[in-house]
């Protein structure tokens, strides 16, 4: 059977999206690097665009040790962070006028640092994106206690997705794409991507408070801390505590 026969019909055609960024805050941190496309049902490319972005602060050296981009490379060679952040919010906002779900790793954190850059720009953020697809969360609810990380490069080397060039923003982006749609071969995902989204919703919730049990039993939260399950747009900047 053709892989486009093994997956839902929603998700034959997906937008993937993701971002390389100054750090791991939302509200404060900026984006450096973004890609967004669009997958066919064998998982290949047909739609892309990639941005670098000048993100109008220092660039840290932990982050370049990530993603490779030098502060002096982003100011000679990237574009204004506020043309970058708009031209992003339009992309996926056509895909998704257009019904077509996108694929976020994590979504949480780009479409919640998406739309804390878009504000600081005075650009209309994307405030309820949808139908979006997190693998990760995803995968948490089918598969909760297969030990590991569940890092893109694990997950996608788990469901025989290839990653090369990971932490770059389209090959992180694809990888994405492909591991949403191995996903849906290996479980019953709901027929419809209006309803998975609500699912995801909940999972996330149940998986914050669950990851919160974990850290405050280990020393990592205090007893009166919490992480932020809200998916997938968060105000509050969780995802050092998560990482």
């Amino acid at each position: 059977m053709a892989p486009e026969q093994l997956v839902p019909t929603w998700l034959t055609r997906v937008g993937v999206f993701d971002l390389e960024t100054t750090g791991v805050d939302v509200e404060s941190d900026r984006i450096v690097t973004a890609h967004v496309g669009v997958l066919d049902a064998r998982g290949r490319e047909i739609a892309a665009r990639t941005w670098l972005a000048d993100p109008g602060i220092p660039i840290p050296e932990g982050a370049t040790a990530v993603h490779g981009i030098t502060t002096e490379h982003a100011r000679a060679h990237g574009r204004p962070v506020a043309e970058v952040v708009e031209q992003i919010t339009r992309a996926l906002r056509s895909l998704f006028a257009q019904g077509v779900p996108v694929v976020a790793y994590n979504a949480s954190y780009d479409f919640s640092l998406l739309a804390h850059e878009a504000r600081r720009h005075g650009i209309e953020p994307l405030e309820q994106p949808g139908p979006v697809i997190d693998p990760l969360v995803i995968d948490k609810a089918y598969d909760r206690y297969r030990p590991g990380k569940r890092t893109l490069e694990v997950v996608a080397a788990h469901y025989a997705v290839p990653l090369d060039g990971a932490h770059e923003a389209s090959a992180d982006a694809i990888a994405a794409g492909r591991v949403a749609q191995a996903l849906a071969r290996e479980f019953d995902l709901p027929a419809s991507a209006g309803e998975l989204p609500t699912r995801q919703v909940s999972w996330a919730r149940a998986q914050a408070a669950s990851l919160t049990e974990y850290f405050v039993k280990i020393g990592r939260l205090d007893p009166d801390e919490t992480l932020d399950g809200t998916w997938p747009v968060r105000s509050v900047a969780e995802a050092e505590k998560s990482a």
